[in-house]
């Protein structure tokens, strides 16, 4: 296993979604003593996503499954996460995240809204077979200025 993945579900790459997934993913392997995580930019593969043999989407799901602790992150799309994620997540086949660590992370408008997707994404997490960390962290837009010190200030509360 590889160490940490950080999936930004976000369809356009760059974004403060991915922003906040790369400080939660930088501060987890600070806390761990683990190498910086590697990211994927899910938005960022476009249509290969939906083309088979796509190489970019192919790398993707190898390192996502080859990883042993990931950090997934979505914005809220009509109360749930992206269906860029869900593509991507849809080309794994079953249990293929089974016994990984895995870190959901939500944004949102408001606090409802965003720990309803939390727990949406949780869900689809357990489906594949990863091992849900609890709490998750659902973030509200208007706090995503302080990114870095909500990352660190999570990690640090994180009981593995």
């Amino acid at each position: 296993m590889t160490g940490i993945v950080v999936i930004s579900g976000n369809p356009r790459a760059g974004s403060r979604t991915s922003t906040l997934a790369s400080a939660v993913g930088a501060a987890i392997a600070a806390r761990i003593g683990s190498p910086e995580p590697h990211l994927i930019e899910v938005g960022a593969l476009g249509a290969g996503l939906l083309t088979p043999g796509d190489e970019a989407t192919k790398a993707a799901l190898a390192a996502i499954t080859d990883a042993s602790l990931l950090v997934v992150a979505t914005p809220t799309y009509k109360g749930s996460y992206t269906g860029v994620l869900k593509v991507l997540l849809d080309n794994l086949p079953a249990q293929a995240l089974a016994g990984k660590l895995a870190v959901p992370v939500v944004t949102a408008g408001v606090a409802p809204q965003a720990t309803a997707a939390e727990a949406l994404l949780r869900q689809l997490l357990v489906e594949l077979g990863a091992i849900a960390v609890r709490p998750g962290l659902p973030v509200i837009e208007a706090d995503l200025a302080e990114s870095v010190a909500i990352s660190q200030k999570y990690a640090a509360a994180l009981d593995w």
